[in-house]
């Protein structure tokens, strides 16, 4: 079964009788230029609310509490008797605000003392208040639809709040009894409707309300079974601030919530009073009972009194105001967000606490809720976020925090442009100072990277984390700019050292002698093995030109020629030529030296040798296949 509390629904009685209009006899001064006011100035008399206007007051703050700490799933029907039955709002979610209900008690006005008063009756109302119990709400009719329509597994719970004066204790058990009947016979018609619901539980709170100065003639009973669906309990109070009070203890006892004591500094009130000193004012604020369900749980809960309802008495704990700090024993664990609303809503402390939190964490100018900013500025954290603090360089830097915090923020004035230029100078310097690098060297073999690299890791690390927000705000494109430009101008310092090592000394060397590696696309190994090459080719021209020459002596051990070289030049390269193709005629001029040449090679025509040259006979006749010699 889907279970709905009690307080899931309220109905709000109050008796708009004549004799509600009658005085509450607590006085209230409205002149307030009393020390100030010339002779001769009538002083304002003093005025006293109404037993009604003191059952509205405390009604609404009832509706205060309950909206503020409950937005959802807590709602009130809001109902006036007098001769008939004005209902104020229904069930729905958005008719639930004070300012709604408000506007309607505006519209009924106050109770008219020429009324006849036997034809105005609060049995009305709370007939009227058992009728809407038995209404489907919103939240009900989800829960009827996911539990595929059966009605009987929704619980339907609710509470009635009566405020009325009655004449006696009798009065008070006809009125018990009324709301008895009307639930018997509203669950019958409930068993056989859709549209209604038999109410299982029903509390009926009864608040008698007289003037002060007079005797009360209804006694106070604390909470009694009348039926297995109804329970009642009756107080008697006076009007007044004991109404409000009253009305208050009410309101945390039915609603679970305690107090807490928030000790606050109110800057407006010090500023006024005492301008040079310092001074707290506690608030009270009200909230759910969970959330000091581990105090509860362990007993730590300071008791300020007895939790019975007759005392009046509430659980409070003290709560101190803590600014987070770096400090991790200033940091405690959170383990839940709930509702508060302060006890007094109009005390300059309680609205010097309102207005500072408002301020400080409501909806911001883009109308973003602090749910929205906490998660754009998660994002942006995390935009560029090292999972392992060995794979990062900037971030094992301190010179390089400054940017860091800086960069993510979601605008930046000119003074933080200012700061990010000058870390990036900084790094500029440590650069042309060659200052070492918190590089990690973890599945790297020797030292790690050279220091250049060092710093190109770090430089590229540097902008990946600033394009990660660039586009956060303009001035995080000036800092980008910044960086780009440092990176542009190496220092003279590098280029020196470039310079001196030894590879670029032999590169330049072969730029002077024409042998430009960088345009024809090739590798040092093979430009070496390509001078190498032609310094071979040179030595045989030479050999050759000497061979040529009339006066040159024979050679001792000549090697005849390859036909191939006289008869086949090699052909041209068309384009550059491969290391493979150098080294394999390399080894094949070689070995060409290394052994004696074929004969019928070396007597061959065009590459073409004769076969069985010694069947020729002296006589000049050949000899063929057929044994038969031809001339």
């Amino acid at each position: 079964m889907r279970m709905f509390s009690v307080s899931h629904k309220t109905a709000f009685v109050v008796d708009h009788c004549p004799y509600m209009a009658e005085s509450s006899r607590q006085p209230i001064e409205c002149d307030m230029l009393a020390k100030s006011r010339s002779q001769g100035v009538i002083p304002l008399a003093p005025v006293s609310k109404s037993l009604w206007t003191c059952a509205i007051e405390c009604s609404m703050e009832y509706c205060r509490i309950l909206y503020d700490i409950y937005p959802t799933w807590k709602l009130v029907n809001y109902i006036v008797s007098d001769s008939e039955v004005h209902i104020l709002n229904s069930w729905k979610q958005e008719d639930q605000n004070t300012h709604g209900l408000m506007a309607a008690l505006t519209a009924v006005g106050p109770p008219n003392p020429r009324q006849d008063p036997e034809c105005c009756s609060v049995l009305h109302g709370l007939v009227a208040a058992v009728e809407s119990l038995c209404k489907i709400t919103e939240y009900q009719h989800e829960s009827r639809t996911t539990l595929m329509d059966t009605a009987d597994r929704v619980a339907n719970r609710g509470r009635i709040i009566c405020l009325t004066n009655a004449k006696s204790d009798t009065h008070v058990r006809m009125l018990e009894d009324c709301v008895l009947e009307t639930i018997q016979e509203q669950n019958k018609r409930a068993a056989g409707s859709d549209r209604l619901m038999p109410i299982q539980q029903c509390e009926l709170v009864l608040v008698h309300i007289y003037p002060q100065g007079e005797e009360t003639l209804v006694s106070d009973r604390q909470k009694k079974e009348l039926s297995s669906v109804l329970s009642s309990e009756v107080h008697s109070v006076r009007a007044g601030r004991y109404l409000a009070g009253k009305l208050n203890v009410l309101a945390q006892l039915l609603m679970c919530v305690c107090v807490c004591m928030c000790p606050c500094v109110c800057v407006c009130v010090k500023e006024e009073q005492h301008a040079n000193t310092s001074a707290n004012y506690d608030v009270e604020l009200l909230h759910h009972r969970d959330a000091h369900m581990e105090f509860i749980k362990s007993g730590d809960l300071h008791m300020a009194g007895s939790t019975s309802r007759d005392s009046g008495l509430k659980e409070t704990v003290t709560l101190k105001w803590c600014t987070p700090r770096t400090n991790s024993v200033e940091l405690h664990y959170c383990t839940g967000a709930y509702r508060i609303s302060p006890v007094d809503v109009n005390s300059r402390p309680s609205s010097c606490l309102t207005n500072f939190l408002l301020n400080d964490s409501m909806i911001d100018a883009a109308g973003r809720t602090p749910v929205e900013r906490a998660k754009s500025q998660l994002e942006r954290y995390t935009r560029y976020w090292p999972m392992i603090i060995s794979q990062t360089t900037i971030f094992n830097m301190q010179a390089v925090v400054p940017l860091a915090n800086l960069i993510v923020k979601d605008t930046l004035t000119d003074e933080d442009v200012l700061t990010c230029q000058k870390t990036v100078y900084n790094l500029v310097d440590m650069e042309r100072k060659s200052d070492p690098l918190p590089i990690s060297t973890v599945g790297s073999r020797g030292k790690g990277p050279k220091r250049d690299e060092q710093y190109r890791i770090m430089w590229n690390e540097l902008e990946t984390l600033v394009k990660a927000h660039l586009c956060t705000s303009e001035r995080h494109q000036r800092v980008l700019d910044c960086i780009s430009a440092c990176r542009s101008k190496p220092p003279e310092e590098e280029e020196k050292k470039k310079r001196g090592r030894k590879r670029e000394d032999k590169e330049d060397k072969s730029e002077k002698n024409g042998k430009d590696t960088e345009e024809k696309g090739w590798t040092t190994d093979s430009e070496r093995l390509k001078g190498v090459m032609e310094r071979e080719k040179d030595e045989l021209s030479e050999c050759e030109i000497i061979k040529d020459s009339p006066d040159s002596p024979e050679p001792l051990n000549k090697k005849p020629r390859l036909a191939t070289e006289e008869q086949q030049p090699p052909e041209k390269s068309k384009g550059p030529v491969s290391l493979f193709t150098l080294w394999t005629n390399r080894i094949t001029q070689a070995n060409s030296r290394k052994h004696q040449e074929f004969a019928g090679r070396l007597s061959s025509v065009n590459n073409k040798a004769e076969l069985y040259q010694h069947l020729k006979e002296e006589n000049g006749m050949d000899v063929h296949e057929n044994g038969k010699a031809t001339r």
